[in-house]
């Protein structure tokens, strides 16, 4: 049995962190679907940079578009959804049969709206009705000004990934928001039913501190981060305040194990998919390492929900010079940063390319 379908079978969900037009048309994403339990994916600036820089997949979609009279944010954001749609569309049959814990593809806001609540719950609100998919997730990160947005959402019935969580604390107040927008549906008589997932990011914490740290500890903290926060996950699960809301038909936030492809060659490429095998959770893998683990992945039992080793590991990471709480805050200003950056590439990759796209099609200049 393959461990992708070990890790299955335990209760995780394996999602892809990829999407490309080409995944669709291929039918690779199908075989991923059919032969690696793959039951999900995500997507974010970055993807959809490469995706439609990547060759001519997007060519004909980008100059329709254009002569539709669509550009920028407006072009991109069907452009994405038609992938979206096709993608969702794979993943009906496992939403359907699981009542719709499973089975999500998501869709990002625009990062410039990372500090902008009121412009992220409009954003939100747009792209839900635009998709037109019940299993279509819209990613809000889990900013400050982020939080409250996410809340509003849940209590409009909007599904929500939020992305860009890296500690604990962030995805405390990423759960909490998620608490209160229910505690708001159920006071208002509303269906609870509004799934979401909380986006805790692993590999980075790693890439940032392993040049700080004793070689021991290379390649610890974010597994160590991943191990607290899913104590704190189970916490939450177990509390009176969560009860209630379950007891009145609510489905739990997943924990969601987002950048889990290892970045240090020196390491295992499987490394923190083993470390982070858990029932009731989620892990979004890019395409390399999820074609790695299904090759040669393995087990080493599931994560303990008390956290394990995560506080001496922390205590040790935090006497050898690292300050954990400051470097969490670090990596989220940096990772919401990094996808202004991809997202203002994606719009001038396609602004490039409904130039010479009309340019082309109008052939050459008469003499």
């Amino acid at each position: 049995m393959k461990a992708t379908q070990q890790l299955h079978d335990l209760g995780q969900s394996l999602w892809l962190d990829n999407i490309t037009r080409t995944l669709l048309d291929d039918g690779t994403l199908a075989r991923y679907i059919a032969e690696d339990s793959v039951t999900g994916l995500t997507s974010n600036p970055s993807i959809f940079d490469a995706a439609i820089g990547d060759g001519d997949a997007y060519d004909a979609g980008v100059h329709a578009k254009t002569l539709a009279g669509l550009s920028g944010e407006e072009l991109f954001t069907e452009l994405a959804l038609e992938d979206l749609r096709r993608a969702a569309d794979l993943f009906k049959p496992v939403f359907d049969s699981t009542q719709g814990v499973d089975g999500w593809v998501s869709m990002e806001v625009s990062p410039l709206l990372a500090a902008d609540t009121a412009g992220s719950i409009a954003a939100a609100k747009q792209i839900h009705a635009q998709a037109q998919r019940d299993n279509l997730f819209v990613k809000i990160p889990g900013t400050p000004e982020g939080i409250p947005a996410i809340e509003e959402a849940i209590f409009a019935g909007i599904p929500i990934n939020v992305t860009l969580l890296f500690s604990r604390d962030h995805y405390v107040a990423a759960a909490e928001a998620y608490v209160r927008g229910l505690e708001r549906r159920l006071d208002a008589g509303l269906d609870l039913r509004v799934g979401s997932v909380a986006s805790l990011f692993i590999s980075r914490w790693d890439v940032a501190s392993n040049d700080k740290l004793p070689a021991e500890l290379h390649n610890r903290l974010g597994i160590a981060v991943g191990q607290q926060t899913y104590r704190a996950y189970h916490e939450l699960l177990g509390s009176p305040r969560w009860q209630k809301l379950a007891a009145a038909g609510a489905q739990p936030q997943r924990l969601l194990w987002a950048s889990t492809g290892v970045k240090d060659p020196s390491a295992p490429d499987t490394l923190y998919v083993s470390a982070l095998a858990a029932p009731d959770t989620v892990d979004t893998m890019p395409e390399k390492t999820l074609r790695a683990f299904a090759d040669h992945g393995q087990l080493n039992g599931v994560m303990n929900v008390d956290g394990g080793d995560a506080e001496k590991t922390l205590e040790q990471i935090g006497k050898a010079g690292v300050d954990v709480d400051a470097l969490a805050s670090k990596l989220q200003k940096d990772g919401a940063q990094a996808f202004v950056k991809s997202w203002q590439q994606l719009l001038q990759r396609i602004k490039e390319k409904s130039t010479a796209l009309a340019d082309k099609s109008k052939g050459p200049a008469l003499q």
